[in-house]
């Protein structure tokens, strides 16, 4: 019989940015999917506090609780908090999203190419974010969703091309029930201005209106998803459920490292921007399985197969 591997222990720094804590929990669940273990959040102190706390070598926050084998953070107020756990109890820091501090300092740095990382025997480069969307099996082509975000650095903004785009598609596709949700950068605006009556197949379910985890549950059930081209996350969430993607597009972009990353994903044929999209047609789903948070802890495993800290 082969020999079992002793339960795995992950901390989990967060520092009560969403954005960051959903990439630390989707890493951290690929790390428990396939391996017996734990996985305890820790919240972090203030930069200076935690500063302090490493050049000490204490953790308060890890007294009495397991040591960890490995040590999840994202966010730039983690990573003194990250080094500290590290020194005061062992394990492995990993850090997600490019560091304030140097690549070197962490054990392993996932960090997205769009930030150019440079090649080191201690960072993976992942395309976009990692996420906590799992692909589901029972699809259908007949459930979409639209995923509206809003003002940003990287585009423009207009609620009537949006707006106009949406209903379009919902009324080129009768046999689909769409449901839209909206960001916290989506302008108050927007809903409103949606062409009245709206097609009875969409359904409005603004993101202050739905219970968490609503988007990761709707996802695994839509076979066709549309992403407003600002929402890197959720195109990505898109992707990782394995759904077909649609990219509904936004004036005046800019030329930045985020917009140069969506513009590979239409080169690569993975989204079908809106203007090649052919009315009353299904979006095409994925060729290929696209899971960055599975790749990243296999990776990791792969590297440190046991206990870290031994």
């Amino acid at each position: 019989m082969p020999e079992r591997q002793p339960a795995l222990i992950i901390w989990r720094l967060v520092d009560g940015k969403p954005g960051h804590e959903k990439q630390t929990l989707g890493l951290a669940h690929a790390l428990l999917r396939d391996r017996e273990g734990e996985c305890v959040d820790l919240p972090v102190a203030s930069r200076s506090k935690s500063l302090l706390q490493w050049l000490l070598g204490r953790f308060s926050p890890g007294s009495g609780l397991p040591a960890p084998d490995i040590i999840l953070a994202a966010g730039h107020a983690t990573h003194f908090a990250l080094l500290a756990a590290r020194r005061a109890y062992g394990g492995k820091a990993v850090v997600l999203m490019q560091p304030s501090l140097p690549l070197s300092w962490f054990d392993l740095c996932v960090i997205p190419e769009h930030d150019q990382p440079p090649p080191r025997n201690n960072v993976i480069a992942v395309e976009g974010v990692l996420n906590d969307v799992q692909a589901g099996q029972s699809k259908s082509p007949e459930q979409g969703l639209m995923l509206i975000g809003g003002v940003s650095s990287h585009y423009g903004w207009e609620d009537i091309g949006v707006g106009t785009a949406v209903v379009k598609i919902a009324q080129s596709t009768p046999q689909v029930s769409w449901q839209l949700t909206t960001s916290r950068r989506t302008p108050a605006t927007l809903l409103a201005s949606l062409p009245q009556p709206l097609p009875s197949n969409l359904k409005l379910m603004p993101h202050d209106k739905t219970e968490p985890g609503w988007l990761e549950q709707a996802l695994t059930q839509a076979g066709q998803v549309w992403v407003t081209e600002d929402s890197v996350s959720m195109l990505y969430e898109a992707l990782t459920a394995g759904a077909g993607v649609g990219l509904l597009r936004l004036p005046q972009p800019r030329d930045t490292r985020v917009r140069r990353g969506v513009r590979k994903l239409i080169d690569q044929g993975r989204v079908t921007p809106f203007e090649a999209w052919r009315e009353g047609e299904s979006l095409a789903l994925p060729q290929h399985e696209f899971n960055e948070a599975k790749r990243v802890a296999e990776q990791i495993l792969t590297s440190y197969p046991s206990h870290a800290k031994h």
